[in-house]
């Protein structure tokens, strides 16, 4: 299996990328959102990979870290979703966005990948939402700006979803209440209460 491939970026393709290592060029399939992070042709990159052997082509995937390929594993096991989808999905929402969508029900937020139809995101909601941490999720940068550890309730996540719901972007709504200093305790009232507050600041 390769793990990952490091490497000079030579080129792009329609597809993605080509890296040289060692005297070998990689081609590397990408979504199109990471292509946007990539730096320019001559320098070096990073890329996590993931290997596909089929009955008559093989192909080598990337992604910018662990997390989003591990993310990408989970899509191509949702029956009806291949490589190719798995990565438009990807390449449509940051890997943020994609849990938040699965953990809220959002059907529209998917299914605006090319290729994603209403069903099939409707799907992989199914089959994915039990296997989405949103505790995790709401809390990944994992401290307060005063340091201290970050306590995630359902309430969290329930806030996350309502922001979204009132019209915020996911990702609007995860920052802000990972910005939160919140108890244990907190309601989700108490949690979109003070979220608004902050909100009405910018």
């Amino acid at each position: 299996m390769i793990y990952y491939v490091k490497g000079i970026l030579t080129e792009y393709t329609e597809e993605g990328a080509v890296l040289e290592a060692g005297g070998v060029g990689y081609h590397l399939i990408i979504p199109a959102s990471l292509r946007a992070e990539l730096p320019a042709p001559g320098e070096e990159v990073k890329l996590y990979t993931y290997y596909q052997v089929g009955e008559d082509s093989q192909k080598l995937y990337g992604f910018s870290d662990r997390e989003a390929r591990n993310l990408f594993m989970q899509l191509i096991k949702v029956s009806g979703i291949g490589p190719k989808l798995a990565v438009s999905v990807m390449g449509t929402l940051s890997v943020d966005e994609l849990r938040l969508a699965v953990i809220a029900g959002d059907v529209k937020a998917i299914a605006q990948a090319p290729g994603m139809g209403k069903k099939t995101a409707e799907k992989l909601i199914l089959e994915m939402k039990d296997k989405i941490d949103a505790a995790a999720l709401v809390a990944a940068p994992g401290k307060t700006p005063a340091g201290a550890p970050v306590v995630v309730t359902d309430a969290f996540s329930e806030a996350v979803a309502a922001l979204q719901a009132l019209g915020y972007s996911s990702s609007e709504a995860l920052k802000t209440v990972r910005s939160l200093e919140a108890g244990d305790d907190w309601t989700v009232d108490q949690i979109l209460e003070a979220a608004f507050r902050k909100l009405a600041m910018f």
